[in-house]
């Protein structure tokens, strides 16, 4: 396949379904950038095994226009103190044209602890918000129509408490849970590896995890249901190839989990996502 061939075979009937005309981009230096290269760009004589956009086995992305076709979500991962802090945050951050929000929470809601426990104290609200009850979630978001934003939520061992939370508000707003868009991290297993607010022993966690993934691939089919991260292992120490196969295989895992629990891999693969440390040094 030539370069032509898959923009009508492609590219053309990708844009016309989602109703787009291509896009031109120009870099700050005043370059076009074309829609993809290939070695035709640059008149070598070879057989390139990078295949195309959009085109089996998606070596180069999964869309023929990848993040031409819509602008990757910008958000700031805020969260602090109390609801009402943070709510008045998320509110100036849509005010100034972010799309999406994305939610830290403090160390006692992610290990399932409440604010007035004895281990939480000297943690509440400090490097995110506390949520102990619906109400605290209910002032988190009021004002914020949560079928127009995507909301990312860092949370892993007490993801099943918080999204359930976020569905109920969502419905209390009049909202369908099948029109919610966003993400839970939900990543058990890298919890263990690098980072270490799991509650429960792996099993169980897994099994949680799981039943989120599968939850979702049937009840909030436009959410991402787990956040597969590298990012922490690279935090910790790992290399950047050490980071890549550890993650790789907890994903593995996941899929593996799910498939031997009955659900077809076509039901759920399409809404997982990674979380990698991308530096400068990436390539």
């Amino acid at each position: 396949m030539n370069k032509k061939e898959w923009e009508e075979k492609y590219l053309e009937p990708f844009l016309k379904k989602a109703g787009e005309r291509k896009k031109e981009f120009i870099t700050a230096s005043g370059f076009l950038v074309d829609q993809v290269y290939t070695p035709e760009d640059i008149d070598l004589d070879y057989e390139s095994s990078l295949s195309y956009p959009g085109v089996y086995p998606f070596t180069r992305g999964i869309y023929p226009t990848m993040y031409r076709g819509r602008v990757w979500t910008m958000r700031q991962y805020a969260g602090f103190g109390t609801a009402e802090e943070t709510n008045k945050r998320y509110r100036y951050l849509l005010e100034q044209g972010q799309t999406g929000l994305s939610v830290a929470f403090d160390l006692p809601t992610q290990i399932g602890y409440d604010s007035d426990h004895p281990m939480a104290m000297g943690e509440i609200g400090k490097v995110g918000v506390a949520i102990d009850t619906i109400e605290d979630m209910q002032i988190l978001f009021d004002g914020i129509p949560l079928d127009r934003v995507s909301t990312s939520m860092t949370i892993n061992s007490t993801c099943a408490q918080i999204l359930s939370m976020y569905i109920a508000i969502a419905e209390s707003q009049g909202i369908s849970r099948d029109q919610l868009r966003g993400t839970v991290q939900n990543d058990m297993l890298k919890e263990y590896i690098a980072r270490g607010t799991y509650i429960f022993p792996p099993e169980p966690s897994l099994r949680l995890a799981t039943d989120i993934i599968m939850f979702c691939a049937k009840e909030v089919p436009r959410w991402n249901s787990i956040s597969i991260s590298g990012y922490h292992m690279e935090e910790a120490g790992a290399t950047p190839v050490q980071e890549v196969a550890f993650t790789l295989a907890d994903g593995i895992t996941y899929v593996e989990r799910v498939i031997e629990r009955g659900m077809d891999v076509d039901a759920f693969a399409p809404r997982l996502s990674f979380f990698f440390a991308a530096g400068n040094n990436l390539f």
